[in-house]
């Protein structure tokens, strides 16, 4: 098995630890609806879905008829 030759100290450790970050995701707010979403990502609201506040796919219509 292969050993070190010398410790490597705590601090060099976590320097090379740093570049794995979790990063946040970012959240847009639709300026039609008012609902939080993942930027470039469709979103549903109310049985329709919306991208860029506009609706492509309405549920709506078809649950009442």
């Amino acid at each position: 098995m292969a050993h070190p030759k010398r410790k490597i100290s705590k601090t060099r450790r976590d320097k090379r630890r740093t570049h794995y970050k979790a990063s946040v995701p970012q959240v847009a707010i639709d300026p039609t609806t008012g609902e939080s979403h993942l930027y470039h990502r469709a979103h549903w609201h109310e049985g329709k879905l919306y991208y860029r506040g506009q609706v492509l796919i309405d549920n709506t219509e078809e649950e009442v008829a």
